[in-house]
């Protein structure tokens, strides 16, 4: 059992930055890998990006690479998620997840979800 609370999101200007945390609790979090998907309205789920327990290996989707980093504080039981140079196709309802295993770009694979969070990019 996992439980995952994200920080609030945000308005911000295109081309501005913003970053997500995200708190676990329950089970040991450094054993799980970790990830983000975001849902923009009307559309599918969409894996954002991932990084393994060990904080060794990332994985991001072509539309954020480059431009997204996550990283994760198992001191502090925190994965985020950096967000530069925003775009308004950004805009979406953002969400933490967990997995016990290593990186799958699904959100099917994925045990444990955070309650989502609104991030609008203005132009």
């Amino acid at each position: 059992q996992v439980q995952l609370v994200e920080s609030a999101g945000g308005l911000v200007q295109a081309g501005g930055s913003l970053r997500l945390s995200c708190v676990a609790s329950g089970r040991t979090f450094s054993s799980y890998t970790m990830a983000w998907f975001r849902q923009a309205r009307g559309k599918e789920r969409q894996f954002v990006g991932a990084i393994s327990w060990t904080g060794d290996s990332t994985s991001y989707a072509d539309s954020v690479k480059g431009r997204f980093t996550i990283s994760r504080d198992n001191a502090k039981n925190t994965v985020y998620l950096q967000m530069d140079s925003l775009k308004p196709e950004d805009t979406a309802v953002y969400y933490c997840a967990a997995r016990w295993g290593n990186i799958r770009r699904i959100n099917q694979d994925y045990d444990y979800w955070g309650q989502g969070t609104q991030v609008t990019v203005s132009s």
